[in-house]
């Protein structure tokens, strides 16, 4: 039976499903208080796990930390809370980016909550290829209502709209790689031999596209020797864009909590995805992305969607390494 005891493991369980959000370079920039007299888990930045060359407005940090709380709200869920999620709580604490009150007992269950919460041990990003199969409409569907549960939405481009936006991509891909802010920065958080538990394990990067349709980031981190041979990918990649109205700090948040339901929604159906967001890195580029047919809009990532083998997992702190005591 569900528990109602906001006790140790409650709160471990809590943190550690919102640690396994992902985050820009697997940075995990969140740190977690309870606040016992209200049951309230507060979210906060981390400003030492930033990446400023790559996310210089801190737009890919909020991002990262809304993906948390969603993972978070699914937990307390599953633990028979009915949590109350506040974005930006307060104004006078701009550090302050979420607060999950945590006192007032589930009613009927949430449909769907068991099969999300599941996913949250079970969804890698995919760096490998697709085999080209493609997702169901009906799966396809339901990722977009996913997102605008979340008041964000989630467009399927088509074939030529998708080779725009995988241009973008590529010309991002190429500053990056030769951009030596980002290259440094890049190269930080990979990974190798006894590490932290965090940034990207050289293990968990993969190849890049044989047939050059599809730029993956290789973080020009790795040396020569430890490059993985080309592969070919899937010829019709399936892009998902995930955008909002608006492009405010509450909006980058929506857009966390919106990618990480679609992407717990996606490995429900054993559906895999990678995070493509070089083109998000560059003002010009990131503007160029939006589709103009579809009015206004900000997108705020691209997702790559597909079948194929599970992702290598990537590291995480312990609860206790991100929970802050009051």
């Amino acid at each position: 039976m569900p528990t109602l005891t906001l006790d140790a493991p409650a709160l471990e369980k809590l943190v550690s499903a919102a640690v396994a959000a992902p985050s820009i370079h697997n940075s995990q920039p969140w740190r977690f208080r309870l606040q016992p007299d209200t049951s309230t888990l507060e979210v906060r930045a981390d400003p030492s796990r930033a990446v400023p060359a790559v996310d210089p407005q801190g737009r890919a940090l909020h991002i990262s930390v809304g993906a948390a709380v969603l993972n978070l709200r699914v937990a307390a869920r599953h633990l028979g809370w009915a949590p109350e999620v506040r974005l930006l709580p307060d104004p006078a604490e701009p550090g302050l980016l979420a607060a999950v009150e945590l006192d007032t007992p589930a009613g009927a269950p949430v449909p769907g909550t068991e099969k999300l919460y599941e996913a949250i041990w079970r969804r890698h990003s995919s760096r490998t290829p697709f085999t080209g199969e493609p997702v169901p409409p009906a799966v396809l569907d339901e990722l977009a209502t996913a997102a605008r549960s979340e008041d964000a939405l989630l467009h399927l481009p088509d074939h030529a709209e998708t080779a725009r936006l995988l241009h973008l991509t590529a010309e991002a891909e190429r500053r990056n790689t030769t951009d030596e802010a980002q290259r440094t920065e890049s190269r930080s958080w990979i990974r190798s031999g006894e590490a932290p538990p965090y940034g990207i394990p050289v293990g968990a990067l993969g190849p890049q596209d044989a047939a050059g349709r599809l730029p993956m980031r290789d973080f020009s981190a790795i040396h020569a020797d430890e490059h993985r041979a080309p592969a070919r990918f899937e010829a019709e990649p399936r892009i998902a864009v995930l955008a909002t109205e608006h492009d405010a700090p509450r909006d980058w948040l929506q857009a966390g909590l919106a990618l990480e339901h679609v992407l717990l929604a996606a490995t429900v159906h054993g559906v895999r995805a990678s995070l493509l967001h070089q083109a998000m890195e560059w003002p010009y580029l990131r503007w160029e992305a939006r589709d103009p047919h579809r009015g206004p809009g900000h997108v705020q990532i691209l997702i790559r969607l597909g079948y194929g083998p599970e992702g290598a997992p990537t590291p995480r702190l312990a609860p206790g390494e991100v929970l802050d005591r009051p």
